[in-house]
């Protein structure tokens, strides 16, 4: 908690000398959540009335004390993003125009993923016009809709060509195309599980932490995905994971991709175990 305290405390200094047009500054990532440790750093969301030029915003984050100064991302959109340094704490701010930033919690409610769910959800606000708190009022009901169509969406690679074709993962000198595969079908059971437990999805860091506290899940969630990656024969790896997701998609309520996908991981877990 001392890291959490000691960089809220930056956090809160910086948005208080950010410039009035930064109606809404709201303190994200792991100090948000009360979890930084000492590679954490400052994430922060400054919302304002109208778009800003990156060079605007570079000179309001060098206003508040930043050093060092960079930028990140697609480059000459609404959204503007400023990096830098104070007294050798790293501080992301963000930028949103008000109108993008109620664009975007439509469009997560309508079910569009964003990394932004998360990050609002669990926002706190060093400085607020209130609309931080609408936000999350509404960002509070996880839609049954949206909750369906991500857990179907989640299912949808899973099926659909012969489970012996699976085997060609395991040929030498495919450790790529091995990890590429078991990399997104550990990302398909992590959102199909909190979109089952209505949960906006997160980042894959702290994993463990994440899925500990889902009250639908399979056992040791985050200990297999570990395992799958990092063992080293390919058809161990490729079996570990995909009981996995079967145990996940087992959870599930009825749906076409997800029938399906009981069936096929099924066959594919019974010929990976007559290949050990």
């Amino acid at each position: 908690m001392s890291r959490t305290t000691d960089l809220r405390v930056v956090a809160e200094t910086v948005a208080a000398l950010l410039p009035a047009v930064a109606e809404e500054v709201v303190l994200t990532g792991s100090v948000s959540r009360g979890v930084a440790d000492e590679l954490s750093d400052v994430e922060l969301l400054a919302v304002t009335a109208v778009p800003l030029t990156l060079e605007e915003c570079f000179a309001h984050v060098r206003h508040a004390g930043l050093t060092g100064l960079d930028t990140w991302g697609p480059q000459g959109t609404k959204v503007s993003r400023t990096f830098g340094y104070t007294d050798g704490v790293p501080v992301e701010l963000i930028w949103w125009p008000r109108t993008h930033a109620e664009a975007t919690v439509d469009a997560i409610l309508a079910g569009q993923p964003s990394a932004a769910a998360e990050a609002l959800a669990n926002g706190v606000a060093l400085r607020s016009s209130g609309v931080l708190a609408v936000w999350q009022e509404r960002l509070a009901v996880y839609p049954d809709a949206v909750a369906a169509a991500r857990i179907e969406e989640a299912a949808l690679a899973w099926g659909g060509f012969h489970p012996t074709g699976f085997l060609t993962l395991t040929r030498p000198g495919e450790r790529l195309a091995l990890v590429q595969r078991l990399t997104d079908d550990a990302q398909r059971v992590l959102s199909l599980l909190y979109a089952l437990n209505r949960v906006w999805e997160p980042t894959t860091k702290r994993l463990a932490s994440r899925v500990d506290a889902l009250a639908v899940k399979p056992e040791r969630v985050a200990e297999r995905i570990e395992a799958a990656l990092s063992e080293l024969d390919p058809r161990r790896a490729m079996l570990v994971l995909t009981e996995l997701q079967l145990d996940a998609v087992r959870l599930a309520p009825d749906g076409p991709n997800v029938v399906r996908g009981r069936r096929w991981l099924a066959d594919v877990a019974a010929v990976l175990r007559a290949g050990r």
